[in-house]
């Protein structure tokens, strides 16, 4: 009996064994299928282009396919959620802006949390701006603008691409520091809201540089300042945010790279190297510099720093600009 019991307790260690063994090799093998990349706004915009422009280089350096995703809706929501609900296992990542920061605190079934939902394992780009007017505005300068805004509450009004983006953001921000109030038209995206200022039907807006440099370029639009730490080659008149007198509303929004939370630590390092070696790219660097959004990679604790910094400044802003989902 003693003989039986010994050997069937040998059994199970021997298949416990052989369990951990055949389970470790399916760990470091990743990946070993098709990574899904889920863009939760429409394709052909921003943030698909910086999707495709960095995790198609991941996918070569990986030898494994990126399948890109776009899954727009409920102003960036419903993708968002989806990634954070999906399996921990490092075959879903999300690439997306502030909204998934700020928007749970806009919306009461936004889905996730982001402090506890999600775990930013990559930054994709900075995503530069400049504020515009359309060129018979007759200030020349964002303070004479501001101060004319000042001068009459709510008589100027501001193209919001988006309750919550991180051009919405920006200008609230800015706002704020300046102590005026515009009255805000909403648009579903960038470029309507930019025809609208082009055609001056708009008086002001913070247009993304990628979007904006052509119409600069073409004198059809006014630049004002840019939301950068240092001028840009492009535009070498035009002054920072800061040079500009206002310094406190310098944010430069950032578009990152998630997982969902639980996706263990040693996973998720591994995909924030294969993240950072296609930002060092000489190719992918080309084609982010042509969009003026320059990537920058950081470590997962860099990362987790930047994103609780963000969550903090954004939900404030939300908050004391009295910001409404739409």
């Amino acid at each position: 009996m003693r003989g039986i019991r010994a050997f069937g307790f040998a059994t199970a260690a021997i298949a416990l064994l052989l369990g951990s063994a055949s389970t470790a090799p399916a760990q470091s093998e990743w990946p070993n299928r098709p990574i899904r990349i889920v863009v939760p706004y429409p394709a052909g915009g921003i943030v698909d282009i910086v999707a495709r422009t960095v995790t198609e280089q991941v996918g070569r350096d990986l030898k494994q396919a990126i399948v890109v995703e776009a899954r727009p809706g409920g102003n960036s929501n419903i993708g968002t959620a989806s990634v954070a609900r999906s399996d921990p296992d490092g075959y879903t990542w999300l690439v997306t802006g502030p909204a998934a920061l700020v928007n749970p605190t806009l919306y009461k079934d936004a889905g996730w949390d982001p402090m506890q939902g999600l775990k930013c394992v990559g930054l994709a780009i900075w995503n530069q701006s400049v504020a515009v007017v359309n060129t018979s505005m007759p200030a020349k300068t964002l303070k004479e603008f501001l101060e004319l805004a000042r001068s009459k509450p709510g008589h100027y009004n501001f193209g919001n691409p988006g309750t919550g983006s991180s051009i919405d953001l920006t200008a609230q921000k800015l706002f704020q520091t300046a102590d005026v109030k515009l009255t805000n038209v909403g648009y579903k995206g960038q470029p309507p809201a930019l025809i609208d200022l082009i055609t001056n039907l708009m008086h002001f807006e913070i247009v993304s540089l990628a979007l904006a440099l052509p119409h600069i370029k073409q004198g059809t639009i006014k630049p004002l300042a840019v939301f950068t730490e240092k001028r840009i080659a492009d535009l070498p008149d035009v002054p920072t945010i800061a040079e500009a007198g206002y310094p406190g509303a310098s944010y430069i929004s950032w578009y990152g790279i998630y997982v969902p939370a639980g996706t263990p630590d040693a996973l998720a390092e591994k995909i924030n190297q294969a993240i950072n070696k296609a930002l060092t790219n000489p190719e992918v660097q080309r084609q982010l510099s042509i969009a003026d959004i320059p990537g920058k990679p950081m470590s997962l604790k860099e990362l987790a720093a930047l994103m609780k910094a963000d969550h903090d400044k954004l939900t404030a802003v939300v908050r004391d600009s009295g910001m409404k989902a739409q």
